[in-house]
């Protein structure tokens, strides 16, 4: 009985951080929001719960920006038909996804146009599918 009654107590100490680690897509992006970003890829971050993508991106001035994107899970985008190795620092990418509701330069990526061309889907918890979306207004 002492077991169980630990085990509810590390649980119930437990769940509400792990209902803040995971977040619904419109808690936190804009779908009414669409951003496209052409740029050079500074960091990929192959992590749980959402991997991450970082591209400089020149802006209107001229001045370069560091775009965050969260992407999906790793498992998730190897289905879609990444690896660890699918992009690698310098590369110049195209990214399309969703602005964030309150970060500048971050957004949610939904689909990626790797260096030779192909694209490939980025598991958005929006839509992880190949139709639809990604057409949204150039930023540069």
């Amino acid at each position: 009985m002492r077991r169980a009654s630990i085990a509810v107590l590390m649980l119930s100490a437990v769940w509400p951080l792990a209902a803040l680690a995971h977040h619904s897509f419109s808690a936190e992006y804009d779908r009414d929001k669409p951003v496209k970003v052409t740029g050079a890829v500074t960091k990929v971050e192959w992590t749980n719960p959402h991997a991450r993508l970082y591209v400089d991106v020149k802006d209107d001035s001229g001045k370069v920006v560091n775009w965050d994107f969260e992407l999906g899970p790793p498992n998730g985008l190897m289905r879609q038909g990444w690896n660890r190795n699918s992009l690698r620092v310098g590369h110049v990418v195209t990214v399309n996804g969703f602005l964030s509701k309150d970060q500048p330069h971050v957004a949610n990526a939904r689909s990626v146009f790797l260096p030779d061309g192909r694209q490939v889907f980025a598991g958005s918890s929006f839509d992880t599918g190949p139709t639809g979306g990604g057409d949204g207004p150039a930023q540069k």
